[in-house]
């Protein structure tokens, strides 16, 4: 339902497309943007499209710029605090104005901030079930806007078993999609984590075939971040000279983004591998 506060100049596009189509445009320009390794232009339009929906009073738009845009975009950057916000904004409508699958993604996306923030009990009791929501119909707003970020924060949870359902599940569905070369390098850091015979080769294998993948797509974001966890995995290894020139070229061509979660990691790691080559 319309709110009454609703410009009428737009109301016809917003009984047409469900969503405001300014906003929604600004939300997958945003998140465009930031997998082409724009980030700070991705927060700033992001934010914009939240405030447009806020602004224009409707409560479908407002939604859809929050679980859509501002949500995943906040993990993304690592901007926790901001992510848990944006989370209980999108859970307060839902609850009240009954929009449940919406709420339900909500509860999830918190759960995430706070396992990556190190509250593992309160985040894992959030995530709940998981894998099972994974496959119900309303599957494509994960796909779209969490699954990677779910299935990780399943295995930081312990929950690996569910973690790797989800990663197989996403590159099943999406396989050759935008989403496949992250659900690859997930899939390897959890198999990092379960410590299993034979993993550390596996998940070298799966690093590659995301960096690879990711190359391919040119999403730089993507690109860095299975970079980054190759880089990490040849260092241990003893091969900080082969992981310097895997990170080293990929991290060169930011322009912007410094303060995001996946630059500060990359930049501490290369710091790590310049000692270790002066050894």
């Amino acid at each position: 339902m319309l709110s009454t506060g609703v410009d009428p100049q737009r109301r016809s596009p917003l009984i047409r497309f469900w969503f405001d189509e300014k906003v929604a445009g600004r939300v997958v320009l945003a998140r465009i943007l930031w997998l082409r390794g724009l980030a700070d232009q991705a927060w700033r339009t992001v934010q914009s499209a939240v405030g447009d929906a806020e602004a224009l009073g409707d409560r479908s738009t407002l939604c859809y710029a929050l679980s859509h845009g501002s949500c995943p975009v906040a993990l993304w950057l690592g901007n926790l605090a901001a992510a848990e916000s944006y989370a209980e904004m999108l859970l307060d409508i839902s609850r009240r104005h009954g929009f449940g699958p919406w709420g339900d993604f909500a509860s999830r996306i918190k759960g995430i901030a706070l396992v990556k923030a190190g509250d593992l009990k309160t985040g894992s009791t959030l995530l709940r079930a998981g894998l099972d929501e994974i496959n119900d119909p309303d599957f494509g707003l994960w796909f779209l806007s969490g699954l990677s970020e779910l299935a990780e924060a399943l295995g930081h949870a312990g929950r690996f078993a569910d973690g790797l359902a989800a990663v197989e599940t996403g590159i099943e569905q999406s396989q050759p999609g935008w989403l496949v070369p992250e659900l690859l390098r997930i899939k390897g850091e959890l198999l990092l984590l379960q410590g299993t015979p034979g993993t550390i080769e596996a998940a070298e294998d799966f690093f590659r075939q995301a960096l690879d993948g990711a190359r391919r797509q040119e999403t730089l974001s993507w690109e860095l971040r299975a970079a980054t966890s190759l880089a990490r995995l040849l260092l241990n290894r003893g091969r900080p000279s082969d992981a310097m020139a895997v990170l080293q070229p990929v991290y060169g061509r930011f322009t912007e983004g410094f303060d995001t979660a996946d630059l500060i990691t990359a930049r501490q790691l290369l710091g790590k591998l310049g000692d270790a080559g002066d050894r």
